[in-house]
């Protein structure tokens, strides 16, 4: 996979965020400044530091400009976690995504310059986690015995294909709930991009660019799936 994160702030969701990340053979760099946060995961990640993350110089030294995203999980210390992003952007980090709550924060950190804003009531570690390894993946649902639904932007490999030719079924062990179309309409004089569900697709329907397909299965087939297509 070759791709690298750093999680700061290792709480209950920072922490499931890296042990998930772990998981899935990512590299990991967990960052806190709790010596018994730092213990607790350093077996289950790449690199585990304690250190203070508002720390400029620090951030430089252990390289967490140059990860492929760095997650800001820190929870009760609102002004570290703005001082921690004023300095990854100031380093020209390729992705952050903070963690905020409430309104106010997520205004504050938006005028800050951090575009990808989580709110702990709309998000879990777990699924995060699965966001950040595949970012065609727009929702997830988990269910029990493995299953999961996902909502996810039609990767590459069936656009301009049928349900039916791709294999959903046959060849994936997939089913396509159903599909959201983009369609270009005229509004008050306006052209205007609308989405639309399209209902129960058949076998036969074909997939265009731009469509978001919910797929029920296994989290092994959907995981498939995106490799062999994206």
């Amino acid at each position: 996979m070759g791709q690298r994160y750093a999680v700061i702030g290792l709480g209950q969701f920072g922490r499931a965020i890296a042990t998930v990340l772990a998981n899935k053979g990512a590299e990991v760099i967990a960052i806190d400044n709790s010596p018994a946060h730092i213990e607790s995961i350093k077996d289950d990640v790449a690199l585990a530091i304690c250190m203070d993350a508002t720390d400029r110089k620090a951030l430089i030294a252990h390289g967490i400009n140059e990860v492929d995203a760095v997650v800001l999980a820190i929870g009760k210390d609102f002004e570290s976690l703005l001082l921690c992003a004023a300095h990854l952007l100031e380093m020209n980090t390729k992705r952050i995504i903070a963690r905020s709550h409430g309104k106010h924060q997520r205004m504050i950190l938006e005028r800050l310059g951090v575009s990808e804003i989580l709110t702990p009531e709309d998000e879990v570690g777990k699924i995060v986690a699965e966001r950040l390894l595949n970012p065609s993946i727009l929702s997830l649902l988990e269910l029990p015995d493995g299953f999961e639904i996902v909502e996810l932007l039609a990767p590459k490999g069936i656009i301009n294909r049928s349900l039916e030719e791709v294999g959903m079924r046959d060849k994936y062990k997939l089913t396509v709930i159903t599909i959201k179309r983009e369609f270009h309409e005229i509004k008050n004089g306006e052209n205007v991009v609308e989405v639309h569900v399209l209902g129960v697709p058949s076998s036969k329907s074909m997939i265009t660019e731009n469509d978001t397909l919910m797929i029920f299965g296994q989290v092994k087939d959907i995981q498939r799936f995106t490799d062999i297509n994206e």
